[in-house]
């Protein structure tokens, strides 16, 4: 989680590293991608009876503006970029639902969209507790989602909150899993009476041989996750971006679960990927 810090509009930022520009561009360019299939659920049918809506869904919603460490370059915050962009295609997100456990990034962000008329609803509480409520909206039981779950580290991206998403009928995740965190802490999260992994991949203990090397450690938990991920009926992508620091250090890897094959199209050319379709470790 960034620094916050007074923005260019005179309301919280946070400062962020120069990857999370790379970071949004691949979520407006899956949410322009996908524009004509969301405009399908928005407006009215034939007869005057309402479509089930399009919605989008941010549980780690941040402040909403950012300004980049290296260059100090000011930028929009991904729930804010994500409006925008659907509003320039055409096809608008009827509701956003923005959750952040820092209730003053989470209020930040939504001023900052009332201010873009955006339909933004604000819901309290950690994502775990906060995706509970939003799944149980009628708003969300008959449209077409877009949750972007964007987590500091794993032990933020609990299991429960995929479970959760998972139960609505239309649903695509972009998700991003911390590469870093995998990479520094698996070892010490392995050998812990209790951890990250048990939060983000529950039962892994009984899956995953801890006494093995680092790499393979580390690939096994992933592709454990991967399978309980898929067994929910949310597939993960084989097409994921991996997202480096200013130093080429791996940071995370950016991947799509959906239920409908026409989302893993739509991510197949948004993220537009050559040669990284495997975890690298």
């Amino acid at each position: 989680m960034g620094k916050l810090i007074e923005g260019d509009d005179g309301m919280p930022a946070e400062e962020v590293g120069s990857w999370a520009k790379e970071k949004h561009d691949y979520l407006c360019r899956y949410i322009d991608i996908s524009r004509a299939a969301r405009a399908k659920y928005i407006g009215d049918r034939k007869g005057g009876t309402k479509n089930g809506g399009a919605t989008y869904i941010d549980l780690f919603c941040g402040p909403g503006r950012c300004q980049v460490r290296e260059t100090g370059e000011w930028i929009d915050g991904g729930v804010v970029a994500a409006w925008k962009k659907s509003c320039e295609g055409g096809a608008p997100f009827t509701q956003i639902y923005i959750a952040d456990l820092d209730a003053q990034r989470r209020r930040a962000a939504a001023e900052r969209l009332r201010r873009l008329n955006a339909p933004v609803i604000e819901i309290d509480g950690a994502a775990a507790q906060a995706v509970k409520e939003i799944v149980t909206q009628p708003n969300t039981t008959h449209a077409l989602n877009l949750a972007f779950l964007d987590p500091f580290d794993l032990a933020n991206l609990s299991f429960d909150i995929i479970v959760a998403l998972a139960s609505l009928k239309r649903i695509d995740m972009l998700i991003h899993v911390s590469q870093m965190d995998l990479q520094r802490n698996a070892v010490s999260y392995a050998i812990a009476d209790e951890s990250a992994f048990d939060s983000f991949a529950p039962g892994w203990r009984d899956k995953v041989a801890r006494g093995q090397s680092q790499q393979a450690l580390r690939q096994q938990v992933l592709q454990y996750w991967r399978g309980k991920v898929a067994d929910l009926g949310v597939w993960p992508s084989t097409e994921m971006r991996l997202l480096k620091g200013g130093k080429n250090q791996p940071l995370y890897w950016l991947l799509l679960a959906a239920k409908h094959e026409l989302a893993h199209k739509f991510w197949a050319t948004a993220s537009n990927v050559e040669g990284q379709g495997k975890f690298d470790f």
